[in-house]
């Protein structure tokens, strides 16, 4: 993957507790790694720091591990919006570790939900707007670049 794929990165610097006994980032950290970036995305995004900008909840999560991470280091956590759907839309994350070798890459897919009435709602033409604007194009034709084979809504 060429590095322009990308527009927004969050550096996280690797914590000890990441570790697990073999002294490698443990496989369920690389989730909370994207669900930092994630947030840091949406609140670049919306140009909030409050939580409620979060609108959305995580209907499907993937990984695919490609390199270990080890202790100490700083990786950058790239993310990118590659489909909008009528509720839900897909995020991809890459991560690299310091040397740029590419440690993982996932992706989620994001339902609009109202925590008020416990629901799923359409996504907001804000929210269109403000994805495809920082994204650069037209996502509600695009097809995510990684498989799933469930339907999407």
């Amino acid at each position: 993957m060429r590095n322009g794929d990308y527009r927004f990165e969050l550096p996280i610097e690797l914590r000890f507790r990441d570790l697990d006994a073999l002294a490698h980032v443990n496989h369920a950290t690389f989730l909370t790694y994207f669900e930092e970036a994630r947030t840091a995305y949406w609140m670049q995004l919306t140009q909030t720091r409050e939580l409620k900008a979060l609108n959305f909840i995580i209907a499907r999560i993937e990984c695919d591990y490609r390199a270990s991470l080890e202790f100490p280091q700083t990786i950058r956590v790239g993310v990118r919006c590659s489909r909008l759907g009528g509720k839900s839309f897909d995020l991809e994350y890459r991560i690299l570790r310091q040397d740029g070798v590419l440690a993982a890459v996932g992706r989620t897919v994001c339902v609009g939900y109202d925590y008020a009435t416990g629901q799923t709602r359409p996504l907001s033409d804000h929210a269109r707007r403000l994805l495809e604007e920082f994204e650069g194009r037209d996502l509600s034709s695009s097809e995510p670049s990684t498989t799933n084979p469930r339907e999407r809504t």
